[in-house]
């Protein structure tokens, strides 16, 4: 995997990206040399046009990350990679049209656009017919050997055989250590020299998957094998790269504090990642008031209480403050005062409470937080004060994920399901803390591209 700006994308991910990225300048020239020769106009060097084709490409491109193009489900599904791509298009199509408003020298022209768009559906479709075979092959994975054959051995082995995955294992060492879960793992007894053994199977990565490390560490080998030019990987880390996620079962306090990441606080990304908070959340209180007033009007008349609910949460640094939502839930949802997790087709849930929660319009008040400084677009869910004391009490780690601010959207939001139980919090916390650890602007714009897909395939909401 390449890590861009601490964010890891399979290599093959980002080479079917920068193809498409090709495909769809291609594209935007076919237009372009199409509409010339029906209008027998010169079309002129392309130099004079790259402007409108970056713009064209981009959009579209853009779209694509935002839909969900490149995701696990997509690459591995024609039919699921078919219909993104065509809602990607068709979004890119609608914004270029609005840039064209705006700014009618930067895009192509309304008969360029319609040519191009029909040859990128064309294009960008049949590459992803004849690629995407090729994404899956044993060429493009990554080849471990593992040193363990416990039960974190035999997680490893599970995830490779996930559909998708960027790696396969070439071997599995049972060090000196028990009991042992894999069962067909090689002893350690049995071979001579392990740098040799893992050089032998052409391995790119070593990963330490042992039970107990305290002194057990096998540093003759793990010195040996570093110095073929293999790297070694804890389990740790190597989870955090596969999974997006912060493994906690098999974190311990000094791998958060020695590991890179946590640098939220750097200076030049909390002002920039303010300044975007500010004005996108003045914009969007703007535009989203007719909105929110006529949904606002619908839940006025269809069931009794107010407009909008105010509830605590708890912020950055463990500090409460309160959201404002549209209500989508019966005025008497929690009558007896305790907090309620919500359920899946919870009968609490209005029904106009219910589109709001598909479309995530009751969360557009929560515009007013952003802009007074209490949230971000980006982070972590904020959480209720007694959900809280009990998840900090049963996960480890919890605390952690107040490091920052709260988020209308996050990165444990477009990966998993709304969650409503301390297993789902634990799997969400694993991401929150991902976030929290790697956080960048780059991210930031990856989560708010990918939240459309959550709004367009609303698979969690609840």
């Amino acid at each position: 995997m390449l890590r861009v700006f601490k964010h890891y994308i399979p290599y093959a991910v980002l080479g079917l990206g920068l193809v498409d990225l090709f495909a769809l300048l291609l594209a935007g020239e076919i237009g372009w040399q199409l509409r010339a020769f029906q209008i027998a106009m010169d079309p002129g060097h392309p130099g004079g046009r790259l402007v409108p084709l970056v713009s064209f490409a981009l959009s579209i491109w853009l779209a694509m990350v935002a839909v969900g193009a490149y995701s696990s489900e997509a690459l591995l599904s024609v039919r699921i990679a078919i219909t993104r791509l065509l809602a990607a298009i068709s979004l890119g199509v609608i914004f270029l049209s609005l840039m064209n408003f705006l700014a009618p020298g930067a895009t192509l022209w309304r008969s360029n656009s319609l040519y191009a768009m029909v040859a990128a559906i064309i294009i960008v479709i049949g590459l992803r017919l004849i690629v995407s075979r090729a994404i899956d092959t044993r060429n493009f994975r990554r080849r471990i050997v593992v040193l363990g054959a416990g039960r974190r051995a035999e997680r490893i082995r599970q995830l490779a055989l996930r559909p998708g995955c960027g790696f396969t294992i070439v071997g599995l060492i049972a060090m000196a250590e028990g009991p042992y879960v894999v069962a067909d793992a090689t002893p350690r007894s049995g071979i001579a020299n392990l740098a040799r053994y893992v050089v032998e199977r052409d391995a790119t990565e070593v990963v330490l998957a042992l039970e107990e490390r305290r002194n057990a560490l096998p540093l003759d080998d793990l010195l040996r094998i570093k110095t073929t030019g293999v790297h070694v990987n804890d389990i740790s880390s190597f989870f955090e790269r596969e999974t997006g996620r912060v493994d906690l079962d098999s974190v311990n306090p000094s791998w958060f504090i020695f590991s890179d990441g946590f640098t939220a606080g750097q200076r030049l990304s909390k002002v920039s990642k303010r300044i975007f908070d500010i004005v996108m959340s003045l914009a969007l209180l703007v535009l989203a008031i007719p909105l929110v007033a006529l949904f606002g009007l619908a839940v006025k008349l269809g069931s009794a209480g107010p407009i909008f609910y105010r509830q605590t949460r708890v912020g950055l640094y463990g500090q409460t403050y309160d959201i404002i939502k549209l209500r989508s839930m019966r005025q008497d949802a929690e009558s007896g005062g305790n907090a309620v997790w919500a359920s899946e087709d919870d009968p609490r849930v209005t029904t106009i409470g219910r589109w709001m929660r598909k479309l995530r319009i009751d969360e557009l008040p929560q515009s007013w937080c952003i802009l007074m400084g209490d949230m971000s677009f980006v982070g972590p869910r904020p959480e209720r004060p007694q959900f809280v004391d009990e998840l900090q009490a049963r996960i480890p780690f919890y605390a952690e994920r107040h490091m920052v601010k709260p988020g209308l959207t996050g990165w444990a939001q477009i990966n998993l399901p709304y969650g409503a139980s301390i297993d789902d919090s634990r799997e969400k916390l694993e991401y929150d803390l991902y976030y929290a650890k790697n956080y960048t602007p780059f991210l930031d714009v990856l989560i708010l591209l990918q939240t459309l897909r959550v709004v367009l395939w609303p698979e969690g909401a609840r």
